[in-house]
């Protein structure tokens, strides 16, 4: 059954709704520099299931029902359509979203994700962190998150993602683990009919760019950019270029947003 999200709306509600769905460990105050977009576009921040202050209920999950929470939250706020953007797990859940409720994505960006992730690896770790909790794991979790300088020139940020990943409900995130294992969406993504933007990091551990390159090629209209000095969550490190990219494709060919 979908869950009540908790979720933030910035902006004019008359303005089209960019949603921003965040990464695997994280709550949607991941996306704090990307409020700049709020002149352009309503944006709807929320937390995945298991995540932040959303519901957590006995997992395992699968992208099918964190696809579901999302449709409830738009259904919930009156909202028909939107451009969808997501990271990592987000990103996954936004191609679940364009690929089986076409209607309600108008334009996608996907950061750091692929249409199938290393399964085995979340496998892994969805059985690691219930045996012994997230906190044994937050710390090299969170240093693939960012490029080496920009962790030694912001220790408090890094030190900021690395508690609130390991005060997250364990179990909430080894089920967000589970949906990730059990996810495979390569036969789904050539339908999906929304222009997609695919963001890779330079140096993402996770997400190559040469990955992401071959990602985007399976898709109907798609383009590629690779962020540079920038590991996973490239929209912290390197936000003001994440912005521009984001927001051109929004509006590419349509004279402003829509």
């Amino acid at each position: 059954m979908p869950v009540r999200l908790a979720h933030t709306l910035i902006g004019d509600p008359r303005k089209p709704v960019l949603v921003l769905s965040g990464s695997l460990g994280t709550n949607r105050s991941m996306w704090k520099s990307q409020r700049a977009l709020g002149d352009e576009w309503s944006l709807l921040l929320y937390d995945h299931r298991g995540h932040g202050a959303s519901p957590a209920p006995p997992g395992p999950y699968t992208i099918d029902e964190l696809g579901a929470d999302v449709l409830l939250l738009l259904d919930a706020l009156g909202v028909v359509s939107v451009h969808f953007c997501g990271l990592s797990l987000g990103g996954v859940v936004g191609l679940w979203l364009a690929a089986h409720h076409p209607a309600r994505v108008e334009r996608l960006v996907v950061m750091c994700a692929l249409a199938r992730l290393e399964q085995r690896r979340y496998a892994e770790r969805a059985a690691a962190v219930r045996v012994d909790g997230i906190e044994p794991l937050a710390a090299g979790v969170v240093s693939r998150w960012f490029t080496p300088g920009y962790a030694q020139r912001h220790p408090a940020v890094v030190r900021g993602y690395r508690d609130a990943l390991a005060g997250m409900p364990a179990e909430g995130y080894a089920s967000c683990c589970d949906a990730i294992a059990s996810c495979d969406l390569r036969a789904d993504i050539p339908g999906i009919e929304a222009p997609t933007l695919v963001l890779a990091g330079a140096e993402d551990p996770f997400v190559s760019p040469a990955s992401a390159a071959t990602f985007a090629a399976s898709l109907r209209e798609a383009s590629v950019a690779v962020v540079p000095d920038a590991a996973h969550l490239i929209n912290v490190e390197q936000p003001n270029l994440v912005n521009k990219l984001v927001r051109d494709h929004l509006v590419a060919g349509q004279g402003g947003p829509s």
